[in-house]
């Protein structure tokens, strides 16, 4: 088995827009997304080696510093498949996707020698 870091997408400017919805309508939509995701993580768990976790602020670090930034990840996960296309192929129709504009990233985890 191979690991792949999966991370989960959505451009901040939608984020943004968002927090701007109805209280009403946003709670209604948040919990039926997050009854999606329990199911889906359900018919899924086996394939995690790490469940993952939300990400916070963004510091980005140059050769001339440090500094605030932002970026569109949301979330990470580590997962095992056979190859990069069936571990992609296990997240299409993922729940995450109802956010418009969202997209999930696959990425496969090379060990570096040494470290």
């Amino acid at each position: 088995m191979k690991k792949f870091l999966v991370t989960y997408l959505a451009p901040a400017s939608v984020i943004d827009d968002w927090k701007k919805t109805e209280p009403k309508q946003r709670k209604e939509a948040e919990e039926k997304m997050q009854a999606d995701w329990k199911k889906w993580m359900g018919d899924h768990i086996k394939m995690f080696a790490d469940k993952g976790a939300g990400v916070g602020k963004t510091k980005r670090v140059t050769s001339k510093g440090t500094s605030d930034a932002r970026n569109d990840i949301m979330l990470y996960a580590i997962v095992d498949a056979e190859s990069h296309d069936a571990a992609a192929k296990k997240f299409e129709g993922h729940p995450h996707l109802q956010i418009p504009q969202a997209s999930i990233e696959v990425m496969e985890i090379n060990p570096l020698p040494g470290m």
